[in-house]
């Protein structure tokens, strides 16, 4: 392959010999018919025609499949878009909340139940610091991105948590962090490690892990798990609005990997970068083809799983009113959406071939239902 490659050519090429030696559960195939289907007749689309050279060119639909690479970078900008009315004039911090290599069998068996407890365990123990006299004594707000990967695209999972640098107290006050970090991050992992293992051993418990077959190590798991450091990181606090939005945005829409990152595919082969964290270095990795669709494929979530999730006076339901409190207490006026600009009349694309012409929409091309199976 002479171009550098994509997600959507290395599975056009290999996805079908990969079936061939590994069948997919329905929810993996759907997503890769979806990427493989992006901006392809599949998908639809609309003809357009130029009115100066009459060149022709046709635009397909994408899919906008959340794993899908092409798809994303138009779905992080739209949300960019939506959140400039969201933040305050506060300091914020990025957090990671880290479930450790060993859990990441429990999550290949029930990701549904463990992503949630990670979502859950992270926010309580936030919000434990957060609600305490001695700290901040009030509601904190945080937004939780997760992902499940690593750089080589090995099993990760993690939560990035982007979190403003304060609590709204029950008189309606802003009571602002002190200090560089948040919290003590030692003191944050292991207030997380024992939510977290607390959580896991009521959902065994319950019944909610059923496809851990062995009696035993639910428990001796868990017990050695209690014994270790876990990982909470924390940055320094960044204060400039613009700047909280594009930095969280990074994170929002990302996908395992994204296509900037492929070097090559060729001869069985898949080349990409990759970030070692270990000594803060680019480097390369080239995978066998079939192992690199593997550990694509084990990052793509249960359907209906929320990545996305907002908590404290973040939240869905409360965060208009709660934003509006902060804003009164801060004595900050409430942000408002730039004033609407009357768009010009459209007058058509720019011509690439000629680049002097308009192309203009001619026609409409309906979804090309392939035949077969899902």
């Amino acid at each position: 392959m002479s171009e550098r490659p994509t997600v959507q050519d290395i599975l056009r090429r290999h996805l079908d010999a990969y079936l061939a030696e590994h069948p997919l559960d329905a929810r993996r195939r759907a997503v890769c018919q979806h990427l493989v289907d992006c901006h392809t007749e599949v998908m639809g689309g609309y003809r357009l025609h130029c009115d100066h050279c009459a060149h022709t060119r046709t635009h397909y639909f994408g899919c906008r499949d959340r794993h899908c690479p092409g798809c994303q970078q138009h779905a992080s900008e739209h949300w960019q878009a939506r959140q400039q009315q969201q933040t305050l004039p506060v300091t914020y911090f990025h957090l990671v909340f880290t479930l450790p290599g060993t859990l990441n069998g429990w999550s290949v068996l029930h990701p549904g139940v463990i992503y949630r407890l990670l979502f859950q365990s992270a926010w309580a123990t936030l919000q434990a610091f957060g609600g305490h006299p001695r700290r901040l004594g009030g509601q904190l707000g945080m937004t939780a991105i997760l992902h499940t990967w690593g750089q080589n695209l090995s099993r990760h999972p993690h939560l990035h948590c982007l979190v403003p640098g304060g609590a709204l107290t029950a008189n309606g006050a802003w009571h602002p962090a002190k200090g560089q970090y948040l919290f003590p991050v030692r003191a944050l992992s292991r207030g997380f490690r024992g939510r977290m293992v607390s959580a896991l051993r009521q959902a065994h418990a319950a019944g909610q892990l059923p496809r851990l077959t062995d009696p035993g190590e639910p428990k001796a798991t868990l017990d050695a798990l209690m014994q270790q450091e876990w990982v909470v990181y924390c940055r320094p606090g960044m204060r400039d609005p613009e700047q909280v939005i594009r930095y969280l945005a990074r994170y929002t829409h990302r996908t395992a990997i994204s296509n900037a990152r492929l070097i090559a595919a060729e001869e069985g082969q898949v080349t990409f970068r990759y970030k070692d964290y270990r000594d803060e270095r680019q480097k390369t990795l080239t995978l066998e083809t079939t192992e690199f669709i593997r550990r694509f494929l084990q990052h793509i979530l249960p359907k209906g799983l929320m990545r996305i999730r907002h908590y404290g006076f973040l939240a869905n339901a409360c965060r208009r009113k709660r934003l509006a409190q902060i804003r009164t207490a801060l004595k900050t006026p409430e942000a408002t959406a730039p004033e609407p600009v009357e768009p010009a009349a459209f007058s058509g694309h720019p011509c690439p071939e000629c680049r002097q012409g308009r192309m203009q929409l001619i026609g409409t091309c309906p979804p090309h239902r392939w035949e077969g199976g899902g």
